[in-house]
């Protein structure tokens, strides 16, 4: 990842950082960086800040162990802005929630990514408790066979006039969907790649 090039005069050498979780999109916190800060979170992958109480460089997580892993970074149209991308080890606000803007997580299409992970999560906890573990640990065909009677059972909700009806049978298709990609060691995130180079504008 290459050094951007930032306009350092307008705040005393100083840019705004605004950090999103990397799957969500979610807006997790603001800080600030200098050109030191920008250059070790370049280097470190770790995404380092400036303090401006402690008047030194402080990586996210240095304490707690909650580093924020750089994913991307990119400039503003006016070089004095960050956007930057990160996958959270943790809590990124130091109150113990997800992000520094509100407790809740991710909201709208974000929630899916989110619905994502916790899916990966039970799976690789193993926990017999969990209905996605057992789901899965009857194998791939069984999870294909729920997709499929999901999948039909949307199909007819449809045709009536329960908009509810038909929004909670879109939900467990949604969610099986889901299961069926981790299932097959897929994510979301691969069917979306598929969706965004299909749509792409054309060279």
């Amino acid at each position: 990842m290459k050094l951007p090039k930032i306009n350092w005069k307008k705040i005393d050498g100083l840019v705004p950082a605004i950090v999103q979780d990397a799957r969500t999109q979610q807006v997790l916190m603001l800080g600030y960086m200098n050109a030191a800060a920008l250059k070790k979170t370049l280097s470190s992958k770790k995404v380092t800040f400036f303090s401006r109480s402690k008047q030194r460089l402080w990586t996210k997580g240095e304490s707690s162990g909650n580093f924020l892993k750089l994913v991307n970074l990119e400039v503003d149209c006016d070089n004095d802005t960050l956007l930057i991308q990160a996958n959270a080890a943790g809590p990124t606000c130091h109150r113990g929630t997800v992000s520094c803007f509100g407790q809740s997580g991710a909201t709208g299409i974000g929630f899916l990514a989110q619905l994502d992970q916790v899916v990966a999560d039970r799976i690789k906890s193993g926990d017999k408790s969990s209905y996605t573990v057992r789901l899965v640990q009857e194998g791939v065909a069984r999870v294909a066979q729920k997709v499929g009677e999901e999948g039909v059972e949307t199909a007819l909700a449809a045709m009536k006039k329960d908009s509810k009806e038909f929004a909670g049978e879109a939900a467990d298709l949604l969610y099986h969907l889901i299961v069926l990609l981790r299932a097959k060691k897929l994510s979301l995130a691969a069917a979306i790649a598929v969706l965004e180079k299909r749509h792409a504008p054309k060279k």
